[in-house]
């Protein structure tokens, strides 16, 4: 009986590709290893390459949480149906934000445009990719090329020019630095997004959930659902559900009242709001506010507010060059003084600590 994981050759593909992908042609059980678990796939499909761009301090799980499930769908079918190769700007290896350094397989290269070139990036997203790779991108995206972007990877999408009028998406922790520096891209807040021929994902194991659906576009739920299960992901997540736990989740109460008031606060960063119009809008009293905020948050309702202002500060300072006084106006503080005075009673040191700013 012939084995079912007997790997077989890749489909080979009529193009003049880099020589990375003649050395992986060459040896095709790198992108299919054996394993236990067997899914018939049924058919022969032409294999399909991804190129991932690790820029500097990139981060590890949000790469890893995309590239596996393609590795998964060989191991399951026995058949090469994705082949991934591992780029830098400079062709060295790169470090990722928790230290661990990866090692590429070539500088950048032009690819096909049947193939997709994903930007992974993490910390410094906004200023992590020279301008060869947004050339690159450029030129994939105007062939009608697949582009895609992990975890902070829109930074990169967007200095190209390439989210005007699409949908698309980076880690929730960075969407708020990313629209003071492109206030007219609305960022959303799915899990990933999937627009012509631009694909976007949130990070961490967002990155599953983005290949799940593209597992199940070329090849149907069955792979999927196992690919899903070989992940121990679970059920497979649809593109819309949010990357951020609810209000409710986060303040560990399902309080209907208390969940719109921190919402109102949520909405109201840079043009605050008083206390006296929350309690108007949601038909309350001061008082029985103030009571809400003290049983389940263990705190006054303006020191919570404040707090959720300079956190937001917090973030403008560590992913944008905002000044002090800017960042201070984005929180709605009218002042450089008071953003200083509230942020040094929660963090414990000026903002101007951080990279010597004023």
């Amino acid at each position: 009986m012939e084995n079912p994981h007997k790997t077989p050759e890749p489909n080979r593909k009529s193009t003049t590709q880099p020589d990375i992908l003649s050395a992986a042609i060459a040896d095709p059980a790198r992108f299919v290893p054996a394993g236990a678990a067997f899914f018939e796939l049924g058919h022969a499909p032409e294999t399909r390459d991804f190129y991932f761009i690790l820029l500097p301090r990139m981060t590890m799980l949000a790469f890893s949480a995309a590239v596996e499930p393609l590795r998964i769908a060989n191991q399951l079918t026995g058949q090469c149906l994705y082949r991934w190769f591992l780029l830098s700007e400079d062709g060295q290896p790169v470090q990722c934000s928790n230290s661990v350094t990866i090692a590429v397989d070539s500088a950048l290269v032009n690819v096909h445009r049947h193939d997709a070139v994903m930007v992974c990036s993490g910390l410094d997203g906004f200023s992590a990719a020279q301008p060869k790779t947004l050339d690159l991108l450029r030129r994939h995206s105007r062939s009608g090329g697949l582009v895609g972007g992990i975890c902070t990877g829109a930074y990169t999408l967007a200095r190209a020019g390439l989210l005007t009028d699409r949908k698309f998406t980076l880690h929730w922790d960075n969407q708020p630095a990313f629209s003071e520096h492109f206030p007219d891209l609305p960022v959303s807040a799915h899990l990933f997004e999937s627009d012509r021929k631009i694909i976007t994902c949130g990070g961490g194991a967002a990155g599953t959930d983005m290949m799940l659906a593209a597992i199940e576009r070329d090849h149907g739920p069955g792979l999927t659902h196992r690919v899903a299960d070989m992940c121990v992901h679970g059920v497979k997540r649809q593109a819309d559900v949010d990357q951020q736990s609810s209000i409710a989740a986060a303040i560990k109460s399902r309080n209907p009242r208390l969940v719109r008031l921190v919402r109102q606060m949520h909405d109201h960063i840079e043009d605050p709001i008083s206390l006296v119009e929350m309690t108007e809008v949601e038909g309350i009293s001061k008082r029985q506010m103030e009571r809400l905020f003290q049983r389940y948050l263990a705190t006054s309702p303006s020191h919570y507010y404040k707090n959720i202002r300079v956190d937001h500060g917090r973030n403008l300072i560590v992913e944008t060059n905002l000044s002090i006084t800017e960042i201070a106006f984005a929180c709605g503080f009218s002042n450089q003084l008071l953003f200083s005075r509230a942020y040094k009673s929660r963090f414990g040191e000026n903002p101007s600590a951080f990279a010597g700013r004023t």
